[in-house]
């Protein structure tokens, strides 16, 4: 009645058997309402106890990964049933897809946990007011920030108000609002955000404490984005020292900090150390996170990024059509890197004087553009400012 796959470890259930169990029976005790229910909360719990509570840790994704179909089939039959228990699974899911690039499922999910936790919990309880985070958060990475900056300012608010200005949710959301001014490109706002958010963790968390160093982080990245490399790379290269001996040299954390600071050589035109840097990050990110994750494709194009500013169009062209090929079939064709990617792309071809590539290219992305992000996103004005310049030499 049951067989099993001796290569893939896959269960094969005999028709007869599926047929019966999926055959509703009125004097079947297990199937009455009481029953049923019973059935799904051990179900829940169950899930809830084997599913990775830490979702950035890579150790715990193939776990995450084999029991993702499985929480998926559960929850789709309890929409109509808010419960704590099924949304906490509902957020770790949607927080681990987001993680993997995933943003609508994401989305789609975490919208699920907060309507649950609010109806139970209230809006002001914790759980529901870090939810209202997560959500803003994915709203962001799919580059809807229309809807991500008023849902962190109303959480920001609304976690002062309840937990106090100095609880480490708090800050976090404070952190998270001036990234999203920077997403914005508004820096006015997210650099005085970013100082006094990282004053605060520092006074409340202490020097090492992994929020104080990725603040500190994303504050070198503000003063990047405004241009201040002066300020940025000391920041960056501080910051990067101390993940790698508070965290470790392998932690997803310490890579992003050392992808960023190649960023920064890049920015102040020192391709001797961005180069070096981009590539022993990339090869790490491959090793710790996988070909596929999106900081590894992130990685990808960075470097493809730092060749073209070498001048080596050889390795970085066929770097960016592999590196967006892979962001189309990973994280979709409307995914904020992934028109990134097209820009990219685009812009090389120019470079390599191939106008008959660059301009469609530029002209599809730029509709993508406006239709996913808004005509006043800072990716869909870069888009629209490279095509003119395309278009008039």
């Amino acid at each position: 009645m049951l067989t099993v796959d001796a290569e893939t470890g896959d269960l094969s259930v005999h028709r007869l058997v599926q047929a019966l169990a999926r055959t509703a029976d009125p004097h079947d005790p297990h199937r009455e309402p009481q029953s049923i229910k019973q059935a799904r909360s051990l179900a829940i719990a169950t899930l809830s106890d084997a599913f990775p509570a830490d979702i950035h840790d890579p150790a715990s994704w193939p776990t995450a990964r084999v029991l993702l179909p499985h929480v998926e089939a559960l929850t789709s039959h309890t929409q109509s049933l808010p419960d704590v228990d099924t949304a906490s699974l509902l957020e770790r899911m949607g927080r681990f897809l987001h993680g993997q690039g995933a943003v609508n499922r994401a989305i789609t999910l975490i919208c699920r946990a907060l309507a649950s936790r609010a109806g139970v919990l209230g809006e002001d309880h914790p759980s529901t007011l870090a939810s209202r985070n997560n959500l803003a958060n994915a709203y962001e990475s799919a580059g809807d920030l229309g809807r991500a900056i008023p849902l962190y300012e109303r959480t920001l608010a609304d976690q002062a108000r309840v937990l106090g200005k100095d609880h480490p949710n708090t800050l976090i959301s404070r952190n998270n609002l001036a990234g999203a001014y920077r997403s914005a490109g508004d820096l006015g706002r997210a650099i005085p955000l970013y100082e006094r958010t990282l004053a605060d963790q520092v006074r409340v968390l202490g020097e090492d404490h992994p929020d104080t160093l990725g603040s500190r982080n994303n504050l070198a990245s503000a003063y990047r984005s405004a241009g201040d490399l002066g300020r940025a790379i000391p920041l960056y290269e501080r910051t990067l020292a101390d993940q790698a001996r508070v965290l470790g040299e392998d932690h997803p954390d310490t890579l992003t900090s050392r992808n960023n600071l190649a960023s920064a050589y890049r920015s102040a035109g020192d391709l001797g150390r961005a180069i070096p840097l981009y590539e022993r990050t990339l090869a790490d990110r491959v090793r710790v996170l996988g070909e596929d994750h999106p900081n590894t494709l992130a990685s990808r194009n960075n470097l493809a990024g730092s060749y073209e500013s070498a001048g080596d169009l050889g390795r970085a062209i066929p770097m960016y059509e592999r590196t967006l090929a892979d962001r189309v079939r990973v994280l979709g064709e409307d995914h904020p890197d992934t028109l990134g990617s097209r820009n990219n792309l685009a812009y090389a071809y120019r470079s390599a004087g191939d106008l008959g590539r660059a301009i469609p290219l530029y002209e599809r992305t730029l509709n993508d553009c406006v239709r996913v992000l808004g005509e006043d996103h800072p990716t869909t004005q870069t888009v629209r400012s490279n095509l003119d310049v395309a278009r008039n030499g």
